[in-house]
């Protein structure tokens, strides 16, 4: 039977959220192909990974090995490349993060395949494989097709697919390393992470986000108060920062973070393509903007056509009234 390969991603002890993002999307389109989904799991001592990730897959391939254990280019390519040549999958799935932008090119050219990046979404016609990528800064969407191939590779841009449930039970399958010498040229150092702000904006249930339309930096306050009652956190689109309203860590878009609160509420903002990458994955989303046309009503659950600052203080008062002050 056809196979689609996802390379799960993990780091520090955890999984990334990316990982369960590329097995949704995977296991949307195996409907479409008559394939099995299973997952690559490279790395060591990952037996509660392997568990998680067989709710998702038909199977999970895990290569066992020391050199494993943290991300390595060239060790994983290594390990990919045979596995890839032994299984001839169909399809091979890695995230478009920093480690499958590092990872992805050189191992297309070593196997082989044909490879479209950052995609964010695929289809299927007459039993091929097309990619969807957005091109000239997002404004347009592009269908790439693979003239004359039989396996194709690709990189998914965050946020592409809904990671979906659990629901599968698959099979944990080992598999030896063909790691047989030492990889010299590259050797895993440590972590180095950026300085945390003082809100981690992609970890919050809520997310009240402000654009141009507050006007100025002394209106935030009027926003914060329905934050704080909302119990979420306060972001912003790039506007904000360019006028120093907000500092850059609470910025959501394609040049921010990406977040997918439970409710993202855009206060002002007007729905730039660029913002909408960082928030369209948000399970509701909220908007109010006074003007009817503004972009982000088209992806809105909800919509309030009115001025905010009337808006808004009414918002915050009702609910401290619903909680009792």
């Amino acid at each position: 039977m056809k196979e689609i390969l996802c390379l799960a991603e993990h780091r520090r002890g955890e999984l990334r959220p990316i990982t369960f993002e590329l097995l949704g999307g995977a296991r949307e389109l195996a409907k479409s192909l008559d394939a099995e989904v299973a997952s690559v799991l490279l790395g060591h001592n990952t037996t509660e990974f392997a568990k998680e990730l067989s709710g998702y897959v038909s199977r999970v391939l895990v290569v066992d090995d020391e050199r494993l254990a943290n991300f390595n280019q060239a060790v994983y390519q290594r390990v990919l490349t045979y596995l890839i040549r032994e299984r001839r999958p169909l399809l091979t799935i890695i995230g478009h993060t920093s480690f499958g932008m590092d990872l992805a090119p050189s191992l297309a050219v070593e196997t082989e395949l044909p490879l479209a990046t950052d995609c964010i979404g695929l289809e299927v016609q007459d039993g091929k494989l097309l990619a969807v990528r957005q091109m000239y800064g997002g404004k347009v969407n592009a269908v790439v097709s693979f003239p004359g191939a039989t396996q194709y590779m690709v990189t998914i841009r965050q946020g592409a697919f809904a990671a979906g449930n659990a629901g599968e039970k698959g099979e944990v399958v080992s598999a030896d390393s063909p790691l047989k010498e030492e990889i010299k040229g590259r050797k895993f150092l440590g972590y180095v992470e950026a300085e945390a702000g003082e809100v981690d904006i992609t970890q919050a249930n809520v997310v009240v986000a402000v654009g141009r339309g507050i006007k100025k930096k002394e209106n935030l306050p009027v926003v914060e108060e329905l934050a704080y009652r909302l119990g979420g956190v306060l972001a912003c689109s790039r506007p904000a920062v360019d006028l120093e309203w907000l500092p850059k860590d609470r910025q959501v878009g394609q040049s921010g973070k990406t977040v997918k609160p439970k409710i993202y509420l855009a206060v002002g903002i007007s729905g730039a393509f660029q913002h909408v990458l960082g928030m369209k994955g948000s399970d509701t989303i909220i908007a109010i903007n006074k003007d009817s046309n503004a972009p982000i009503f088209n992806i809105a659950d909800y919509g309030i056509v009115d001025d905010l600052f009337k808006v808004v203080p009414a918002l915050s008062a009702k609910i401290k009234e619903a909680k009792g002050g």
